[in-house]
């Protein structure tokens, strides 16, 4: 039980990260050689990225919801619906936007639901 709360909140700090990045750091040299991008794209592109940081944002508020609902069956089945979309999620941007997804976001959200899903 510990073990998966732990590993749910580590996937929700990691998308509150995505989206502090992504909202309002997403044109700063760091975040720019972090996502690969150049200056002039990542100029072009923040509203795009700031709405995908909210997105990001849904996602941890989901699994914060998850964790601290009062009823741990409901609690559960909240972190295990918002564990299966970042996993979704991770696999489609393996495929669409960068490899190294499934690995910094896909691991992790696997890890957790495995966890979750045995604690269960």
């Amino acid at each position: 039980m510990v073990v998966a709360a732990i590993l749910v909140g580590i996937v929700a700090l990691e998308h509150l990260y995505i989206l502090f990045m992504e909202m309002f750091l997403w044109t700063s040299p760091n975040v720019r050689k972090r996502f690969g991008t150049t200056e002039s794209f990542a100029k072009e592109t923040k509203a795009l990225a700031a709405n995908q940081g909210l997105y990001n944002g849904f996602l941890a508020a989901g699994l914060i919801w998850g964790l601290l609902y009062p009823d741990v069956s409901t609690g559960y089945q909240i972190q295990t619906f918002f564990l299966a979309c970042v996993l979704i999620a991770a696999i489609y941007g393996s495929f669409t936007a960068k490899r190294s997804i499934i690995v910094v976001q896909g691991i992790p959200a696997a890890a957790a639901l495995i966890a979750v899903l045995l604690t269960w």
